[in-house]
């Protein structure tokens, strides 16, 4: 099934019904996608100063009401606990299980925040003629743990985690200037061709995610991810948070032109 020219309502129907469960790279093409991250309120105000502090690991797109299982700004409609493919339970910084739905964990004093993904750009570099492998390959999109310290807040801390796509040497500048005019869904590479600058041995064993091939005359170019903030719950360790598992996002409502400059 197409999945990329459906309306994102059309899919999270598929997705409320268990017809989805696996990740989203790819689908309803032109509209953003977005990370999850859910703590009990007592965590919240250290969470958002967090990602205030690193804005492109962890661009915040919108904060629920404390107990609100609704959106608000990103969907006209929907419910936080059925409307991702897949989830991750943590229980003081380890993950216990993966999840579809979450109805029986939430809680009154949670907090829901939505964190920009670089899905998102991926239909405007497609568009730009800059390939995208993993969705060549029908594979998730790799990413990496790094040595990029992080800005802590509170309780919070940890390093970067980041996405790889290997891009042609002749496009990479194309492809730097597209996502840069998205900062709202990361933005610009964080590095370009030299995965052991920030900590990465081994490209073709990505800590998340799947590999995927890098051809002659490509380059590894690695983005900000918003798998970051698993991270720092794993660091941090709340006693229950709630995260998306990696490349099974939120698809908004909101078109990918409404996050550009």
């Amino acid at each position: 099934m197409d999945y990329s020219a459906m309306h994102p309502q059309e899919v999270k129907k598929l997705i409320r019904e268990g017809k989805i469960d696996f990740q989203t790279s790819g689908m309803c093409a032109g509209y953003a996608q977005a990370n999850l991250c859910i703590l009990p309120k007592d965590y919240a105000f250290d969470f958002l100063l967090f990602c205030m502090r690193n804005p492109k690991p962890c661009p915040i797109l919108e904060v629920g009401d404390v107990g609100s299982r609704e959106f608000k700004a990103m969907a006209s409609e929907g419910d936080v606990c059925t409307d991702f493919p897949k989830y991750r339970i943590w229980k003081n910084g380890v993950l216990e299980k993966e999840v579809t739905d979450i109805s029986e964990y939430w809680q009154d004093d949670f907090v829901y925040f939505l964190i920009g993904c670089s899905f998102s750009f991926e239909s405007e570099m497609l568009e730009a003629d800059i390939p995208v492998r993993h969705i060549e390959e029908n594979v998730n999109v790799p990413m990496f743990n790094t040595n990029i310290e992080l800005a802590s807040a509170g309780a919070f801390h940890g390093n970067m985690v980041v996405s790889m796509r290997p891009i042609p040497n002749d496009l990479v500048v194309k492809a730097v200037e597209v996502t840069a005019a998205m900062p709202k869904v990361h933005g610009a590479p964080i590095q370009i061709g030299n995965p052991e600058a920030i900590g990465i041995l081994d490209v073709n064993h990505p800590d998340y995610g799947d590999s995927v091939t890098i051809n002659e005359g490509e380059v590894p170019v690695f983005w900000p991810c918003g798998v970051t903030p698993q991270n720092a719950v794993m660091q941090t360790k709340p006693p229950i948070a709630i995260t998306h598992a990696p490349g099974h996002m939120f698809i908004t409502d909101v078109k990918n032109v409404a996050l550009k400059y």
